[in-house]
């Protein structure tokens, strides 16, 4: 089949003559996405194309635009999104009227306007393909369009608003990055999240308890009970039972993300309140436990040079922030232990 240029394509008449009565319906940019995915496979629609697996509409500058998640964590915005994004209107081919001003008008990089013309061909669960484009083409679009007007290459009405809508869109992207923006639109941010705390977590914690080893120093409970003002016993381990709330907040809440809640499951407590075994214990060798050593050493340190709690724990959540909210410190006037 002949390559149809834009020129071609005047009426819905001449959709009508090129692709049928359904393509005169449907316009322009559908004739656009059958004829891009014709030219991607040699005249028939890709084989196995990669699935979008998070789909969603991204709101940004007064636009809504169909953005996707793809199965190789590629980040996608549909050509049509592409086109509005900018303020282009009107029939035709929209992502080859945008290679043309790209070689004509810019100085951009050939690979972009190779990347506009050659769109990802996916599957979005829609009767046919569809054809789009990472979203990070979208920013080296704005500034390339961008960079042409400050050379004033740019002289038409139509091409001013194409930089005008540019701009609106980079002030948008300072704030968020364009790869957020579409995970969020899609929901894909929380799956983002999920993976990346399973492996930390996968790093931090093991599947089996360790034997046990004196891990905490003396010196953390005592500098504890000095700042408490509580009467500390050298010859008993036995600890008040607000020890144990402040040793989750000073330590398992502010070691990793997720951490706490993870040894929590692993190591619940009995009928009676205890655990059996000590949370340590299930932080792995090479990564979790010297990474609770560290911590109880910088804790240490700043307990040491504190002279009073509310100062100290003041320090310690700016150097060391819990990764969760906890009630514990909100009120640093923390209930007196029995001395």
């Amino acid at each position: 089949m002949l390559e149809i240029m834009e020129e071609d394509i005047k009426t819905p008449a001449d959709l009508g003559r090129l692709g049928g009565t359904k393509t005169a319906e449907r316009g322009p940019e559908y004739y656009a996405e059958i004829q891009a995915m014709r030219k991607n496979k040699g005249g028939g629609r890709p084989r196995n194309p990669r699935k979008a697996t998070h789909k969603g509409t991204l709101k940004i500058t007064g636009q809504e635009l169909p953005c996707f998640v793809l199965e190789d964590e590629t980040r996608v915005i549909s050509g049509r999104g592409i086109t509005a994004a900018i303020g282009m209107k009107g029939r035709g081919q929209g992502t080859a009227r945008i290679a043309a001003l790209l070689r004509q008008k810019t100085n951009a990089d050939n690979d972009l306007a190779v990347a506009i013309e050659n769109p990802i061909i996916f599957d979005s669960g829609a009767p046919i393909p569809t054809q789009g484009y990472e979203a990070s083409v979208l920013v080296d679009l704005c500034d390339a369009i961008l960079d042409a007007k400050d050379r004033g290459t740019l002289k038409t009405e139509q091409e001013l608003r194409y930089a005008s809508a540019c701009y609106i869109l980079t002030r948008a992207f300072a704030k968020v990055g364009i790869v957020a923006l579409v995970d969020e639109a899609t929901g894909y941010q929380y799956i983002r999240a999920r993976a990346a705390l399973e492996e930390i977590l996968e790093k931090f914690i093991t599947h089996e308890f360790r034997k046990w080893a004196k891990t905490f120093p003396d010196d953390f409970y005592k500098e504890i009970f000095r700042l408490r003002r509580w009467k500390y016993d050298e010859s008993t381990v036995k600890r008040t039972p607000l020890i144990g709330k402040l040793t989750t907040n000073l330590v398992y809440d502010r070691l990793a993300p997720g951490v706490r809640q993870r040894l929590e499951k692993l190591n619940p407590t009995n009928e009676k309140g205890r655990r059996r075994r000590k949370h340590f214990q299930w932080l792995t060798e090479d990564i979790g436990d010297p990474a609770l050593r560290e911590h109880l050493a910088s804790v240490i340190t700043l307990m040491r040079v504190s002279d009073e709690w509310v100062p100290f724990t003041k320090m310690l959540n700016r150097a060391l922030p819990r990764y969760l909210a906890m009630p514990l410190f909100d009120d640093p006037e923390l209930p007196e232990a029995q001395a």
